[in-house]
Parts: structure tokens; sequence; C-alpha cells
């Protein structure tokens, strides 16, 4: 079995910017880690963007780290 790279995994709390537009949050919009969901490759991110959009199930491609 492979071993999977987890040190692009966020972490809650984390401040993160929309690197995508994502439904009603622009690309470059600031946020903050709510919640870490999921494991290995599924892993999935709760983001409230300063927008005051809050947004669940969002891909790691999707965040950048602020």
């Amino acid at each position: 079995m492979a071993d999977t790279d987890t040190t692009d995994e966020l972490r809650r709390h984390q401040k993160v910017t929309a690197a995508t537009d994502l439904i009603g949050v622009p690309a470059g919009t600031k946020g903050k880690v709510l919640l870490v969901n999921g494991l290995g490759p599924w892993i999935r991110y709760r983001v409230l963007f300063e927008n005051g959009v809050e947004r669940g199930n969002v891909l790691r491609e999707q965040l950048d780290e602020a």
C-alpha cells in the first residue's frame, strides 16, 4: 500500500483563501477552517469566509494557505 502525503493537510482554525471561485465565494476571499472531515484522499473542509458564507465539503485543491 502506498504511503499518502499528509503534509499538505490543513488544520482546524487555519487561515486560508479561496483558490477558485466557489458558490457565493469569489477566488481570493479569506476564510478560516472550521472543520476537517474524512480520511486519506477523502478529506474535506468546512470553511467560514470573510464575506459571511460558510461552505462545507470544500476540497484541498480549492483552498490556499493564507
